[in-house]
């Protein structure tokens, strides 16, 4: 309960500048942004998480193949990053970024912004990060979902 707690505190503070704007077009600090009420890359493409990688172990099972069909969200150097946001290095020696210990991947069939192809692939293993703003200052998690 502690560690939910803990979580939603963190997501809270990380999107506090974002709670009253409008839910498409918010700037996630560093390389997401809030699109359609889903967390996306800046280039508007939907983000997924892999229920297979583990939360926390620094590293993606998604790898070759995988990576072809699910590209990871790549970033340059060491970036710094705030809150839930963290920073992986990939079994090529690559960085990605990764929301609550889990690397970020785009899929490959999403054709266009907003696109989300992916989620529930795979028998579920897939899944979209969605984002909830509840006005003016309450919060409730549903289906998983990430508060602002």
């Amino acid at each position: 309960m502690n560690r939910i707690k803990g979580l939603i505190m963190t997501l809270v503070a990380i999107v506090t500048l974002a709670a009253c704007a409008s839910m498409t077009g918010v700037g996630l600090p560093p390389f997401t942004r809030a699109n359609d009420g889903v967390l996306a890359g800046n280039n508007n493409m939907t983000l997924y998480t892999f229920s297979k990688d583990t939360s926390g172990s620094g590293k993606s099972v998604c790898n070759g193949m995988c990576a072809t069909n699910w590209p990871p969200l790549l970033v340059d150097g060491t970036p710094a990053v705030l809150g839930s946001y963290s920073i992986i290095t990939r079994a090529d020696g690559k960085k990605q970024l990764a929301f609550n210990g889990m690397p970020l991947h785009f899929y490959a069939k999403d054709a266009k912004p907003g696109d989300k192809i992916g989620d529930g692939r795979s028998e579920g293993a897939w899944q979209i990060i969605k984002l909830i703003a509840v006005f003016p200052t309450s919060c409730s998690l549903q289906n998983d979902a990430v508060c602002l």
